[in-house]
């Protein structure tokens, strides 16, 4: 069946799975965010060490994620990766050094005789969390608001502006896109351990933290949601294949796909129910359908960037310059073959999920990580 799909569809079936693998890594930074709640919200060095223990069993799966995420565009759209991964380099090597402090303080921050000391792997995980986040939902933001490159007649990219990439947190979408990410990621990361976590008076201060890092949240969001109904945006003219500035391109793929404004709306909402089953109620199982509206807030943004013939990576430098799902993509064969591999990933999360809830099978608690002699 799948060697029968043409080209256009399987291009977006591609971004489909894209916005699949990038809306769980979003969920997925509940670890990120947990992570930046480490300065302040325990009390003392036992909650401390209980909150990173519970993060730390997860840690691999962001990484992995991210990692998959971008394996996943270079397959699929590599116009995409050499123009971004080749011209935005430092804003992408910011990101990676952050990720990399991570796994080193998770590994090295209680062990004995470490130089740098616990305190400083508690910082490299706060920077991890929120100058991590930050510069990736900046990066994101990019896919609305353009970037500074053009492409020759050989495809060879060429980035005008010396920042390489870090420009993208200095526009206020961008930037608000960014935070809008870590103030979210923190708000998961408190549901999450929550409901993870046998302490009474911890996990209230998570659940309240929970509700504030919402109401952080939401000036960023409705900023980003404002300008996106209010900008201009770049659209594909199916009939010549050029790429054009259109007024108001981003409402009018809401109106036009309706369903995906759908998704967006029923998104949002469940966050908001998640976080308010975790404040106003004795549950602490907000974070499942606060994650589920989670993975879907990000499909909506994926599928507002990328569909209805829409620019996802657009060129302010030179509009011709901008990527389409269609112009960016590996070619018919190459998707075809990677499509047949693809059919695999529903088992290899469906083995995710059983390792997790093993996992997570009983709650964790101050005397089983002292008692672990390998504890993070």
């Amino acid at each position: 069946m799948i060697g029968s799909l043409d080209w256009s569809t399987l291009q977006q079936l591609w971004w489909l799975i894209v916005s699949v693998v990038g809306a769980l890594f979003v969920f997925l930074t509940f670890v990120q965010g947990g992570q930046t709640l480490l300065l302040t919200l325990p009390e003392n060095e036992n909650e401390k060490n209980l909150m990173v223990n519970s993060l730390g069993r997860k840690w691999e799966l962001t990484f992995t994620t991210l990692v998959l995420f971008g394996g996943a565009f270079y397959a699929s759209f590599p116009l995409f990766y050499a123009t971004s991964f080749g011209g935005a380099y430092w804003v992408w090597l910011a990101i990676l050094f952050t990720f990399i402090i991570q796994a080193v303080s998770f590994e090295y921050r209680r062990k004995p005789n470490n130089f740098l000391g616990q305190k400083t792997y508690d910082i490299f995980l706060f920077i991890n969390g929120s100058v991590g986040i930050l510069l990736i939902g900046a990066a994101v933001g990019t896919f609305f608001s353009g970037s500074n490159f053009t492409l020759n007649d050989y495809n060879l990219v060429k980035w005008l502006h010396p920042l390489r990439g870090l420009e993208a947190a200095f526009s206020l979408f961008n930037l608000s896109f960014g935070l809008f990410l870590v103030f979210l990621a923190r708000t998961l990361g408190a549901l999450y351990l929550a409901n993870n976590l046998e302490h009474a008076s911890l996990v209230d201060r998570l659940k309240k933290s929970a509700f504030n890092n919402l109401l952080c949240l939401l000036p960023f969001l409705l900023y980003v949601l404002i300008s996106l109904v209010l900008m201009d945006g770049y659209a594909l003219d199916p009939a010549t294949g050029s790429v054009v500035v259109e007024g108001s391109k981003y409402l009018n793929n809401l109106l036009q796909m309706p369903l995906n404004l759908i998704l967006l709306l029923a998104g949002l909402v469940l966050v908001v129910l998640g976080v308010a089953m975790n404040r106003f109620t004795a549950s602490v199982r907000g974070i499942w359908p606060a994650g589920l509206g989670t993975v879907l807030t990000c499909l909506a943004v994926f599928f507002l960037a990328g569909y209805n013939n829409t620019s996802f990576y657009p060129s302010k430098a030179d509009v011709a310059s901008s990527l389409t799902i269609y112009n960016a993509s590996s070619s018919h064969y190459t998707l075809t073959m990677m499509s047949y591999v693809a059919l695999t990933v529903p088992f290899v999360l469906a083995y995710i999920a059983y390792v997790w809830r093993q996992m997570d099978s009983k709650k964790l608690t101050v005397e089983e990580v002292t008692a672990d002699g390998k504890s993070y």
